[in-house]
């Protein structure tokens, strides 16, 4: 697996802030996602309701997820397949080994698929001997220049222009050195010249999965360049990648999933491709795999049934949350350290690499509610990352000095009017120290702070004070 930098997420952050171009990619790329969200929501009048469908679906599928499971592999296996139970990223990546060896592959497409990262399946393969060639635009770009995703949807969401061009300038050197990119599409060009003859040659393809559906043992993948569908029909062998939580009962609850999914990733109703794959070629068939594989991937899903975490399932990876996340939309996804960024990373990577690895992660949020309020499984992010904080708290990973100072919140919070009081009084102090500059630019026990921005003295009566009045006066 990769190794996580989520326990250096202190210094990532600081990193990203000063990366130039990462900033540049961030202030371009970001708004247009929240703009074409909104947009999107604001043509279907019924979106909200969906929302509501879309979490009673996944509820009622994880409640019920052992009986799912075994009803989508009897059909897997009615159309030809074969599944592979893997309980942890070892015996999925031993899986996908096997099968690429009895098929004697030496090259491998694979469309984009988060769980190929997270069992960093191509490193695996590339150490015994099979080349595995990334075939996403995105992926494609960020296997060149050996990195993570920084988005689950948008991999290259942390690059430039000009980033692109060097990359494929060092790597395609037998391209005529002085060609030039003078738009996005002559890097897609260049892309799809590189590319087309790798997928005729492939000996297997491996995808991802956004859903499985029970009904009828099939797979589907919502993407926006036919890099997906090509990977999954020419091969010989296509392999499925998807952890359990994929499964959902019936056709038409995927389709109501679909429709929530592409508006609230990139704002479009449905994307370019959603393909439905099942099983091996037919007699008659035009095109499609000898052999159909499934990799059903556990590595701590199962654990979080049943717990507060449950709710982290229902996510069918749109990545709206990290879209509108300001944290995200400060550092990128490189600085979360794992496979997972931004809010719903948050939740997910203490869930299945630890929190004493990733506990910084539930960390760097706002609260302001943002991730929560444009879920459209509608996760409550917000609570789960307090969970988590809670955990952190209670096995002592917090610093000392963090506990302790939030002992004595806790024993003020406890007793109103003490808390009242005390706030009053630390108020007027301040602001009596503060007045001549209206600022702090150090102040004891808030160095954390002022090491990075002054401390507005405070000013007028506390929040307590100001809404007892507002109260009284009848203005709330």
């Amino acid at each position: 697996m990769h190794i996580a930098t989520s326990p250096d997420f202190k210094k990532n952050a600081q990193q990203a802030l000063s990366d130039p171009g990462l900033q540049k990619a961030l202030a371009r790329s970001g708004p247009s996602f929240i703009a074409r969200r909104t947009a999107a929501v604001a043509n279907l009048p019924e979106f909200e309701t969906l929302r509501d469908e879309a979490r009673d679906i996944k509820n009622h599928a994880l409640a019920n997820l052992d009986f799912y499971l075994e009803a989508y592999e009897a059909k897997v296996l009615e159309s030809g397949g074969k599944v592979h139970w893997c309980s942890d990223a070892d015996a999925a990546r031993s899986a996908v080994l096997a099968i690429c060896q009895a098929a004697g592959a030496r090259t491998v497409t694979k469309g984009k698929s988060m769980i190929g990262e997270e069992i960093a399946i191509n490193d695996h393969l590339e150490a015994n001997g099979i080349t595995p060639i990334e075939t996403d635009l995105g992926e494609y770009i960020i296997q060149l220049r050996h990195e993570l995703p920084s988005h689950i949807i948008a991999p290259a969401f942390h690059l430039n222009m000009e980033d692109w061009e060097e990359a494929f300038r060092k790597t395609h050197t037998d391209l005529p050195p002085d060609r030039v990119f003078a738009e996005r599409r002559d890097i897609l060009n260049e892309a799809r010249t590189k590319l087309r003859s790798k997928f005729l040659a492939a000996d297997v393809g491996i995808t991802g999965a956004n859903f499985l559906i029970a009904e009828t043992g099939s797979s589907v993948i919502v993407t926006n360049e036919g890099n997906g569908d090509l990977t999954q029909t020419l091969p010989r062998v296509h392999i499925v990648l998807a952890s359990i939580e994929k499964c959902v009962p019936t056709l038409e609850d995927t389709t109501s999933l679909l429709r929530v999914l592409a508006r609230s990733a990139t704002g479009q109703d449905f994307s370019v491709y959603t393909t439905f794959s099942t099983g091996v070629r037919r007699p008659g068939d035009l095109d499609g795999p000898d052999e159909y594989h499934v990799i059903l991937l556990d590595n701590g899903r199962s654990a979080m049934l049943g717990t507060a975490f449950q709710e982290m399932l229902r996510c069918i990876r749109c990545a709206a949350c990290m879209n509108h996340c300001p944290v995200y939309g400060a550092v990128g996804g490189h600085a979360y350290g794992w496979v997972y960024p931004g809010p719903m990373g948050a939740v997910l990577t203490p869930s299945l690499i630890g929190v004493d690895k990733a506990g910084h992660l539930p960390n760097a949020s706002t609260f302001c509610g943002k991730c929560e309020s444009v879920c459209p499984v509608r996760i409550p992010l917000p609570k789960l990352m307090r969970h988590w904080r809670e955990r952190e708290f209670e096995r002592h990973l917090t610093p000392a000095t963090t506990r302790a100072n939030l002992r004595i919140w806790g024993f003020f919070a406890r007793r109103p009017a003490l808390y009242r009081l005390a706030t009053r009084a630390v108020a007027k102090s301040l602001g009596l120290l503060g007045r001549r500059r209206g600022r702090f630019t150090s102040m004891p026990l808030a160095g954390g702070w002022t090491q990075g921005r002054d401390l507005p003295a405070p000013e007028g009566d506390t929040f307590f004070a100001r809404y007892a009045r507002e109260q009284r006066a009848g203005r709330i």
